[in-house]
């Protein structure tokens, strides 16, 4: 989107993955798959899975040696619920050092997430599909538009009369992402859509 520092997203897991795996192929631009490992960290002097849920997250990425590192700030409401972040990415040159320096900074290694993920383009959206160790399969939708003043709530809807309409069956969505379902599961809720 055009404020690159926001991000609106969801992420689920499908009862009928083959429904949109098949409306990706005749329908969307296959961007290609990439074996991710997320590595997430807690600075010393904030404790970031200490919230419930947990609403930021510092991860580092390796995407097929391509490093980088992102902070994410959940915005969630009164029920737990989030449509969207403030998000700040940038490329690193080395995770092998940006460990180092974390690890000189006292930060805290939370959870590592190993994923294969395939992502497509369609219209304003990459939509991926993750593999995720030790999780399953899941699906996750992102507003990638140039339209600075979209409203998450509606753009989100969006994504979920998508799925809807693709015929993906039972959609169950999430909103605490991978780490927290790595650490937490117990205290994961889903919403039945």
């Amino acid at each position: 989107m055009a404020n690159n520092n926001i991000e609106i997203e969801i992420q689920v897991n499908i009862e009928n993955p083959d429904a949109l795996l098949l409306f990706l192929k005749d329908n969307a631009v296959f961007r290609g798959e990439k074996r991710q490992i997320d590595e997430y960290f807690t600075p010393p002097h904030r404790d970031f899975i200490e919230a419930r849920p947990a609403k930021e997250w510092l991860r580092l990425r390796d995407a097929d040696g391509n490093c980088s590192i992102n902070y994410k700030n959940w915005y969630f409401d009164e029920a737990g619920k989030s449509d969207y972040c403030d998000e700040y990415e940038t490329v690193v040159e080395s995770s092998e050092q940006m460990r180092k320096i974390f690890s000189a900074l006292n930060f805290k290694s939370l959870v590592v997430v190993e994923k294969v993920r395939k992502t497509w383009t369609y219209n304003d959206f990459a939509i991926t599909m993750d593999s995720v160790k030790n999780l399953g399969d899941f699906a996750e939708i992102e507003y990638i538009g140039k339209d600075d003043k979209v409203d998450p709530i509606k753009t989100t809807d969006e994504m979920v009369e998508l799925l809807k309409k693709i015929g993906c069956g039972k959609i169950k969505r999430n909103y605490v992402g991978y780490p927290f379902l790595l650490l937490f599961p117990q205290e994961v809720k889903y919403d039945i859509l």
